[in-house]
């Protein structure tokens, strides 16, 4: 196991139980041990329960060196299939700068509203580079 998959894996581990997915800061900690240093874009999805607890960590979709596809269809899809009552998404930037495009914030724009269809609350969501960008901070959802 590499070792920021395993760092990844002591912070989930240190969380469980908690609504710690909640807080930015261990939420962009957990996000760049699995993100920050893929070859190409990631987007992935942190499925909580309503009590903010993780249900699970998925990567849904792989792209290139600077663009991913990304399907709010599929998003919901695998939320209603675990039950997942909120979502934190993803995603890298190889090139290393964090800064949102507007495709980004277009993207998140659509699964929020794909989301809230179904009522599951997106509560971030945080790109990962050489730091971390919380749109949710941000205001952008």
């Amino acid at each position: 196991m590499e070792l920021l998959e395993k760092a990844a894996e002591v912070i989930g581990e240190s969380l469980a139980g908690q609504d710690a997915y909640t807080a930015p800061d261990v939420t962009m900690k957990f996000l760049s041990c699995k993100l920050a240093k893929q070859e190409r874009e990631i987007f992935a999805v942190m499925f909580l329960d309503n009590q903010n607890r993780l249900i699970e960590y998925q990567q849904l979709f792989y792209g290139t060196v600077n663009a991913a596809s990304v399907y709010p269809r599929e998003v919901v899809k695998a939320a209603l299939s675990l039950n997942a009552a909120a979502l934190i998404i993803a995603h890298n930037h190889p090139s290393g700068d964090p800064e949102p495009s507007s495709a980004d914030i277009t993207i998140t724009g659509r699964i929020r509203q794909a989301c809230e269809l179904v009522d599951i609350r997106l509560l971030d969501h945080i790109v990962v580079g050489n730091s971390c960008v919380s749109l949710a901070q941000r205001g952008q959802i």
